[in-house]
């Protein structure tokens, strides 16, 4: 898979397309629109602030760890050998339903403005508890300039399981949705475990965080972590997939093979991003929570935002690292020789609680313009959308009292499709997407 689409993948600096998708799918449901009697109207965020200490910069700096190969090798081999997303696809045995076919409380998660174009609840059989739920997505259009991954559309859905809440052995683990998407009237999916090798590859365990960040690059999916870690992120290689043998709780090895929550899949991680900086805080690195890729700069890039709460006083961060041009690290960070990944641009942000963000520069700009999406607060319902540069923010308006609370309710991550036009996101019941000129257009 690899091979495939090298020549695509790595024109570098070529202008995002003009065309965006066509005429948006009506959707028979509505959404809650939240008045500012139900909660206080979102603060506007303001203009972006370049970071320019070298103090600031600093404690965005990256070191890489890569997994050796003989351990992933080895555990490849005990297991049986690596399938990739195909064979994932051909196993899909869930069922989205398009949003007329979803009950009200689901549509009622979706933006309020701009409208979904495309919008599915998830299969009921994994939404009878609320122990598992869906934070963050990427799509084949981030992997691959063409929008495909071999001969397949797909989508990949991050879920989180609750840490208090659920089975014990379950908690905190996190899970990827496959999303078989050449179909948009009959999508479907299958689940893969996300590990963590032992350092010998004798065996794996669940990998505990958020992911309410994820992005596609290459054959590479990066994650982001659990809160307060040193760990940033977490990287996957989607041509190392794992079968289980075993359907038990257990993760990992155990009696007659291996096991990975139930599951019948499951991915180890190949390297790890930790700041150098230590473990992130107010005070020094940063929370990552939100990725996605940029295929509009040279060369193509992550992009990040920051998590900080709505009553902190600290500013939130955005900025962004290169991906590698050599092909023999495709999906990796560019690195120095001591394997130190640096921040080519970053913003302080008057955003808080940021759970998407995208960057996009169009045809002809000089610069890019930075999209935030974030949670409501102390409040329960829908978060708000933001368009950001250094002159400043806009922001969607809805309802009668021009509320900004107009976006997915328990927003999560950001994904732009460059070949369709369209942007990927989920609340915490649906899968949804919108063209990035309808967010515009809603944003002024």
């Amino acid at each position: 898979m690899k091979h495939r689409g090298r020549h695509r993948r790595r024109r570098r600096g070529a202008a995002l397309r003009a065309a965006l998708a066509g005429t948006a799918l009506a959707l028979t449901a509505t959404a809650t629109i939240v008045s500012a009697s139900q909660a206080t109207v979102a603060e506007d965020p303001g203009a972006l602030k370049p970071l320019t200490s070298t103090t600031d910069t600093a404690r965005l700096r990256l070191r890489e760890h890569l997994v050796p190969q003989r351990s992933l090798d080895r555990l490849a081999s005990a297991t049986g050998g690596t399938v990739g997303i195909a064979d994932v696809l051909e196993n899909a045995d869930h069922t989205l339903r398009e949003a007329a076919d979803c009950d009200s409380d689901d549509r009622d998660s979706l933006p309020v403005t701009p409208a979904a174009d495309e919008a599915y609840c998830w299969d009921p059989t994994d939404t009878l508890t609320d122990d598992w739920k869906p934070a963050s997505v990427t799509t084949s259009s981030e992997a691959d300039d063409d929008g495909l991954w071999g001969a397949n559309r797909v989508v990949l859905a991050g879920w989180t399981h609750s840490t208090t809440a659920g089975p014990a052995a379950s908690r905190g683990l996190a899970r990827i949705a496959v999303v078989d998407a050449n179909d948009p009237a009959h999508p479907s999916y299958a689940w893969v475990l996300l590990t963590v090798p032992s350092t010998d590859g004798s065996t794996y365990r669940g990998l505990s965080s958020q992911i309410s960040g994820m992005a596609w690059y290459e054959d590479k999916l990066l994650v982001t972590t659990t809160l307060g870690s040193a760990d940033a992120l977490y990287v996957y290689d989607l041509n190392r997939i794992l079968r289980t043998s075993v359907l038990t709780d257990a993760v990992g090895r155990v009696r007659g093979g291996w096991s990975a929550d139930g599951f019948r899949y499951a991915m180890p991680a190949v390297a790890s991003y930790r700041f150098t900086a230590g473990a992130c805080s107010e005070s020094g690195a940063p929370c990552p929570s939100a990725l996605s890729v940029d295929r509009g700069t040279a060369p193509d890039s992550l992009v990040l935002g920051e998590w900080t709460a709505a009553d902190s006083k600290h500013r939130a961060r955005l900025w962004r690292y290169a991906f590698d041009e050599n092909p023999e690290r495709d999906g990796l960070l560019a690195t120095d020789a001591a394997g130190r990944a640096d921040a080519v641009e970053a913003y302080w942000t008057g955003a808080s609680e940021i759970r998407g963000v995208l960057s996009y520069r169009p045809p002809g700009a000089t610069g890019s313009e930075w999209y935030v999406g974030h949670l409501p607060g102390a409040m329960d319902g829908h978060g708000s959308l933001w368009r950001q540069d250094t002159d400043g923010a806009h922001g969607s308006r809805c309802g009668s009292d021009s509320s900004h609370r107009c976006w997915a309710a328990g927003t999560g991550s950001l994904s732009y499709a460059p070949d369709t036009g369209e942007v990927w996101s989920v609340s915490d019941r649906m899968l949804f997407s919108t063209p990035l000129r309808s967010m515009d257009a809603s944003l002024g």
